[in-house]
């Protein structure tokens, strides 16, 4: 019996591995940065990578050339990696669970490898426990403490896949379409769970389905090619597992039931835990099954969500609210506060953070204009980075004044949109900006941000932001809690000071819509927007495909309860202007 096919997580984890040791090893960083970056690749494959791999084809997934072929060939073939063998030799093997711990890396645990002899985490527990780790150079009890910590939550262990919500629906989506195919005329799936609710990553997909073959359909997971395991099958649904590891959990109703199965697997826990509670005090009972009402003892189905929330004496829900914040009792019909209009993506009028090939971008300034006026914008902000923004290039303030001109320019040969002359600032650690007051008094737009030293500590962090906020000549601030989702955990900072001041100054806060930002989340942006802070949503395009990373950004701000008054851009340019600080009007 031939041994199973290597999952994409069991190669992804190999080549990270590889890149680890290589890393030890004191390899050039961009080869080693080259195997992180296959391993996310393979993660995310939709399909076999295996299965490629004996095809001759992995290269054709991104970060994958002829070399990383060759070696994930190997490990197919042979469950190993020569090159990995080699090197795995040279070192401990417990020095490897070390380089996973947050802020060790690599080249710390090389350094305490040699000055401390530490090769597994036990010893390093006790090195930190006895402060060994203080005595080296560059080291001190700062670390020795977040080491503790960190041994003490289980930090380091891999956690559990979750995609992010631009590659979950696309993943749905796919799945959807191909049961739909398969299943042919008669059947209906559509995307449920926390990727219908918009939510940040997702652990698992969730697919509503109602067709007139059950069994067939169930029988048909197995045959997509997104799908490397299917656990289970019946009449009533199926469960598996995509190659990039992702849970997918598909439901059958009939079609009379459609609305109760879609709803109980779109409600979050909590939101379906409250509406139960709630149904109980009217004498009925809700689950995926139906509605059992006590006084006639019969249990109904619905076919709608709509007609499922009526019964329950509540208006309809937007999927992106069910999360127990307040929404069942704003939704009751006899006396509820009532839930607002959510804005919509067609609602915004233009974007005003947007970077092109004067700093890190990869389009003109007339590229991006033009691209911006056919999503129907009708004016658009050239935000390149400043001076000290430390990644990519920046511009000068000499090249900034440059731009100024060159701004004006395509604004005079792009018609039917208004470019506006921008910069994303960079704020310093001591909350004073890149530019002088005299530049940045020329510009149209300024969205100051924080890019660098993250660790000042929450005091620090927030007289940092603060000061940037109540600079007469700063519009908003980008991406406040410097959060990259699945990565980064925001920096600690007094968000309620942060909304104070900028409620009390009039600027405006962000929600950055790059997918992997979502900056201010949901949570943040609703409880800015409670404290009478202007909320401004933007793409933070770097190309023009990724100005229509809008849509998460709108995702986010439905989940916040934003309605389009609560957003800026949904305004015109001039109407804009008059809601900027005193000064520059």
């Amino acid at each position: 019996m031939a041994p199973p096919e290597l999952s994409n997580g069991a190669i992804a984890d190999a080549l990270e591995e590889l890149g680890d040791l290589y890393e030890l090893d004191g390899a050039n960083i961009h080869r080693v940065l080259a195997y992180r970056t296959a391993a996310k690749s393979l993660r995310e494959a939709p399909v076999s990578v295996a299965a490629l791999a004996r095809e001759g084809r992995a290269s054709e997934l991104p970060g994958i050339g002829a070399t990383l072929q060759e070696k994930i060939l190997a490990l197919v073939q042979t469950g190993t990696i020569p090159a990995a063998e080699k090197l795995r030799a040279k070192f401990p093997p417990g020095l490897i669970a070390v380089t996973r711990l947050p802020g060790i890396g690599p080249k710390r645990a090389r350094l305490l490898h040699s000055e401390l002899g530490i090769d597994s985490l036990e010893n390093l527990r006790e090195a930190a426990l006895q402060q060994r780790l203080r005595t080296v150079r560059g080291l001190g009890p700062k670390l020795e403490a977040s080491v503790l910590e960190s041994l003490e939550s289980g930090a380091g262990e891999r956690a559990p896949p979750r995609l992010l919500l631009p590659k979950a629906i696309a993943a749905g989506e796919a799945l959807a379409a191909g049961l739909a195919e398969l299943a042919g005329p008669g059947t209906h799936v559509e995307l449920a769970g926390s990727a219908r609710r918009q939510a940040d990553s997702v652990k698992d997909i969730d697919l509503i389905a109602t067709t007139t073959r059950p069994t067939a359909l169930a029988k048909s997971l197995v045959k997509l090619e997104q799908v490397e395991s299917v656990t289970s099958t019946s009449r009533s649904g199926a469960r598996g597992r995509t190659h990039s590891g992702i849970g997918i959990d598909l439901r059958i109703a009939k079609p009379a039931q459609l609305g109760n199965l879609l709803q109980h697997f779109t409600g979050s826990g909590r939101h379906n835990a409250a509406l139960r509670e709630a149904a109980v005090r009217r004498g009925l009972h809700v689950s995926e099954y139906g509605l059992l009402d006590d006084a006639i003892g019969r249990t109904r189905t619905c076919a709608s969500e709509e007609e499922l929330y009526g019964l329950l004496g509540l208006a309809y829900i937007e999927p992106e609210l069910r999360e127990d914040r307040g929404e069942l009792e704003a939704a009751r019909l006899d006396g509820g506060s009532g839930l607002p209009r959510l804005i919509e993506l067609q609602d915004i009028r233009g974007d005003l953070h947007a970077h092109t090939v004067a700093s890190d971008g990869h389009n003109t300034i007339e590229e991006m204009g033009r691209a911006a006026r056919e999503l129907g914008y009708s004016y658009l902000a050239i935000t390149d980075h400043s001076a000290t923004h430390g990644f990519g290039n920046d511009v000068s303030p000499e090249q900034l004044r440059r731009q100024i001109e060159l701004v004006h320019e395509a604004n005079a040969r792009v018609e039917g949109i208004e470019l506006l002359a921008g910069s994303e600032v960079n704020i310093l650690p001591d909350g004073s900006l890149d530019y002088d007051d005299e530049l940045l008094g020329a510009l149209d737009w300024v969205i100051a941000s924080a890019h660098t030293s993250f660790a000042i500590g929450e005091q620090a962090m927030t007289e940092r932001i603060v000061k940037a906020i109540e600079h007469p000549l700063v519009d908003a601030i980008g991406h406040p809690t410097g959060r990259k989702i699945e990565g980064r955990a925001p920096y600690a900072i007094d968000l309620d000071a942060v909304f104070s001041a900028a409620a009390r100054t009039g600027t405006m806060l962000e929600i950055n819509a790059n997918p992997d930002r979502r900056d201010l989340s949901d949570v943040n942006a609703r409880a800015a927007a409670r404290a009478g802070v202007s909320i401004v949503i933007d793409s933070d395009a770097h190309r023009i495909a990724t100005l229509q990373n809008m849509r998460w950004g709108i995702a986010t701000a439905r989940r916040a309860w934003l309605r389009s008054e609560d957003v800026v851009n949904t305004r015109s340019w001039p109407e804009i202007q008059r809601l900027r600080k005193q000064i520059r009007t």
